[in-house]
């Protein structure tokens, strides 16, 4: 599983959430809500420091993360958040994986 965010889609959380230099971000699975892959389940965000991360990537100083308990959620899927300057707001992209890699 590929995981990636681009440093001004890290900037406007930044911005969003009043982060700093070593906070932690936290994408979990949540029951509700629409998602794009999963049925009954959709994509959630914290402010949360990581237990047993399952992915992770550094950018602009802040930590962006999934615990192994979530996933599943992003099984067969290469998870990529992206910025839309046109909207100002954050594209989650969910690629599916060809699965003899």
């Amino acid at each position: 599983m590929k995981f990636s965010i681009t440093k001004p889609a890290a900037q406007w959380y930044i911005n969003e959430m009043d982060l700093t230099n070593g906070d932690y971000v936290r994408f979990f699975a949540r029951y509700g809500g629409h998602g794009d892959i999963h049925r009954g389940f959709s994509l959630a965000v914290s402010l949360d420091e990581p237990n047993d991360p399952a992915f992770q990537a550094e950018v602009l100083g802040v930590t962006f993360f999934v615990e192994q308990s979530d996933a599943w959620y992003f099984n067969d899927y290469d998870f990529h958040i992206k910025y839309k300057r046109k909207y100002d707001e954050i594209e989650y992209v969910f690629e599916k994986r060809d699965t003899a890699e």
